[in-house]
Parts: C-alpha cells; structure tokens; sequence
C-alpha cells in the first residue's frame, strides 16, 4: 500500500501490511485511509515513468488499483502501459460515466471558449434511457447531495423571513451533478456549468420571483460559465497542483452581476430601501460537502466497487473502469468498461 503518492512519489514511501499492522475498515467513517494526493503521472515524463516501473517491479506489485476521479483516471493512463490497472471511482463530482455509450464521438468544440475548447453536446440524442447510462453514480456523489440539500432548505428560511435573495455554491467543478442533485432541496433557480448563463433572462426571473414569493434560493455550480465562456469562479487565474483552474468565486460574481443589474432603485420599494448589496447574500456548501460519515448507499456501492475493481485486476481487465448500472429488471448492478471508452476526440477524459 502506497500513501500520498501518485505522479514522481509512487511507490517510494510504501506501508507494509501483516496481520499484526492491518488497518481496521469502518464503513461508517468518511475520508482516506491512503492520504490524497493532486499531482498526477505526466505521459509526457518518459524518464520518470521509467523510474516508476521498476520501483513497482521491485515491491512484487502484480497489479495497480487506482481510487479517485477523472484525474486519478487520467494519471492512470500511461502507468496502465506498463503494468495492469484498474480504477474505482470515487468522486463526489459524478463525472465519470456517459450517457450511453457511444457519447464522446457527438461532442462538438466549443469555439467560444479558446481556453478549454469543448465538449458541447451535439443533440443527437433527445431522449436517454436509464438503462443505458453508463456508470450511473460515483461513491460520494449521493452523500455531497444529501449534504447540500440540507444546507439549501437551511437557508431558505433565513431568506425567506429576511425577504433576501440567496446564492448557495456547491462543488463540482465542471460538471453539474451536485447543483442538479439540489433540487431536492427545492431552490428556485438552479444553474450548472453545462449550460451557459443568460442573464438577461436570470434578471428577469429573479424579478418575477421576487416579486411573487418575497425572496429567492438560487443554487450555482462553482464551474458555472456565462454565454461568452467566461467561468464566473475563476476570476483570478490560479491552479492546483494537478493544473486544474481553482474555483472560488461563482456566488459571488453572480451577486455582482446581479446587484448591477438591479441596482438600489428595484428594492427600495420593496425593502424599505435597503440596498441591492445588502438584500443579495451568498453562502458556500463548502467541504461539508465531501467529509464526514458517508450515507448508505455511498457505504454499501463505495465496498461493491471495490470489490469489482479487484476481480478486474484479476481478471487482467488492464485500464478498465469499475462502474455502477442501473435496470429496470435488475435495479442496480456492477459492471466496466475500457478507460479510453470514456475519451472525447481530445483525449481527454
């Protein structure tokens, strides 16, 4: 077992395991046992992957199982070239699976957006069967929604006795699952990041809601973008380790935008002539969102997706995906499918 490490420090910092030393596993408890890492295995560092192999070679690991996300999955890719791996998926943001399998070939480039140019849905499909969703939900994905749908119906109370407009933050970074999953919590407005902000139309629904109800709950993804592109939370420039743009800001460019747009004049009738900076409020769901005790059905598929990543290395199913699917005749069941299933024409996944 290798802790930390993924990128240069594979396999240099290993922890035995014996009878005597074995770790004791609570399903109950979220978090790692292993540590986290951001830095991943660059296909590019050819001198550096051949440092790594025969520090695997040299620990007698037969086979590598990866646990995380899209770029756990990514820096997977090259080491699966040179000894088995496999990945279980564990990432609250929910984004890797497809709609069906044949998806990523009908992605177009966004010209819009120079900085990371597409995917854009092409449309082909207008209607999607569950049953042909691939990977339908990642362990830690139902429990960040269960968290987040907690703290929307929290807040609504405080903006609706306060007649505010609220703006809650959730994660996700890219992908809209989390913000989408708050609709349980029932917020008026839900914005994600595949689908471009208007914000005329914004404007004019927030007006139509205020006016009717007296506040308003919107939800927005961190990686939320308006029609131009722009990624309303990276503002200012800054990366990860891994070279992923940081988040930081989507709640409240929006207020500024919005408090813009209204101006004092809008709530001076109506709030007794409090300012729009001032009726406006953002909160952010925060890491509550992916720590703590896991919710059930995290618990129970988290152990099954792991036991399936296990009989695929055994398998010699090199470079595969465990993945969660869902039937109408089975209800949920285990399956995979190759890595490079998940590519777009970029070669991203």
């Amino acid at each position: 077992m290798s802790q930390n490490r993924t990128g240069g420090g594979i396999a240099t910092e290993p922890v035995s395991l014996s009878r005597g030393s074995a770790i004791e596993l609570d399903p109950c408890r979220g978090g790692t046992l292993l540590g986290a890492s951001r830095t991943y295995v660059d296909p590019a560092q050819t001198e550096l992957l051949n440092e790594i192999k025969p520090r695997i070679a040299k620990l007698g690991i037969d086979g590598l199982i990866c646990i995380g996300g899209d770029g756990t999955i990514n820096g997977m890719q090259p080491l699966s070239e040179m000894f088995p791996c496999v990945l279980a998926p564990k990432t609250i943001d929910n984004d890797l699976g497809l709609n069906y399998i044949d998806e990523p070939s009908e992605w177009t480039v966004e010209h819009h957006s120079a900085e990371r140019p597409g995917p854009a849905q092409s449309h082909a499909r207008d209607t999607i069967a569950l049953d042909e969703i691939i990977n339908i939900a990642t362990p830690g994905y139902a429990t960040a929604v269960f968290v987040v749908v907690q703290g929307v119906e929290r807040i609504r109370t405080t903006a609706e006795s306060h007649r505010r407009i609220a703006i809650i933050e959730v994660m996700g970074r890219d992908s809209g699952y989390i913000p989408l999953g708050s609709a349980f919590g029932q917020p008026d407005i839900v914005l994600i990041p595949e689908h471009p902000v208007d914000m005329d139309h914004l404007e004019h629904r927030v007006a139509e809601l205020y006016d009717m109800q007296k506040h308003v709950v919107i939800v927005v993804g961190e990686g939320v973008r308006d029609q131009s592109g722009r990624q309303l939370g990276a503002q200012t420039k800054s990366y990860d380790p891994a070279g992923n743009v940081v988040y930081s800001g989507a709640a409240e460019e929006l207020k500024r935008l919005l408090a813009m747009r209204f101006g004092d004049e809008f709530f001076g009738t109506r709030r007794k002539h409090e300012s729009a900076d001032s009726v406006i409020f953002t909160r952010k769901v925060g890491h509550t969102q992916r720590g703590g005790r896991p919710i059930k059905f995290d618990r129970f598929f988290g152990t099954q997706l792991g036991g399936k990543a296990v009989d695929l290395i055994l398998d010699n199913r090199n470079n595969h995906v465990a993945t969660l699917q869902w039937s109408g005749e089975r209800g949920f069941y285990l399956d995979s499918l190759p890595a490079n299933k998940l590519r777009d024409q970029w070669k991203r996944i």
